[in-house]
């Protein structure tokens, strides 16, 4: 039988063990997260807050993220893996899907999901075995309560991101018509 001294000193032993791996495991998420574009204006504090709201997920090979017409919730950002962003043949038949980016470490997907809840416009499956980060629309929306001085360069920056994406998108369809035409 462990005496109640041994007992008290186990439990401060693991609960230092615990903390210890908890700061080291919140220092590197931060650290990640100052590599990507949504959160690379924010100061350390700022990101340690981000930290705090941003869960870790694994995914299986082939196991689907979220699939089209899902509504959406979260953005991902990968950590580790590879991931395709697809959309099912349109043409009715079976087979594989029109495949339409694959994406991998310090990548990120459904960022629209952080402006409203509209359907998923594809699918995310993971290539191979995969961690991300996902940062759900909700709990982005309570920290702009109490910090808006965190979430208004997170807007900003998914704003900046979404219009690229568009201009590039608007690019390629006018390419596209000239080729046409």
């Amino acid at each position: 039988m462990i005496s109640q001294e041994k007992r008290a000193a186990l439990r401060i032993l693991w609960g230092q063990l615990r903390g210890q791996n908890r700061n080291e495991w919140e220092h590197n998420k931060v650290k990640f997260l100052k590599k990507i574009p949504f959160f690379e204006n924010l100061r350390r504090r700022q990101l340690q807050e981000v930290a705090k709201i941003v869960y870790e997920r694994d995914y299986e090979e082939n196991e689907y993220i979220f699939e089209l017409g899902q509504p959406g919730a979260a953005l991902f950002i990968i950590q580790q893996g590879e991931v395709s962003v697809e959309i099912p043949r349109q043409d009715g038949e079976n087979g594989e899907p029109t495949q339409l980016a694959v994406l991998n470490k310090l990548s990120f997907l459904g960022e629209l999901a952080l402006l409203d809840e509209a359907p998923r416009s594809a699918s995310a499956r993971a290539l191979t075995k995969t961690k991300a980060l996902a940062l759900f629309r909700k709990d982005l929306d309570r920290l702009g309560e109490t910090h808006p001085d965190i979430t208004a360069p997170i807007y900003r920056a998914l704003a900046t991101i979404i219009g690229n994406r568009l201009k590039a998108t608007n690019e390629l369809i006018d390419r596209r018509l000239k080729v046409a035409a």
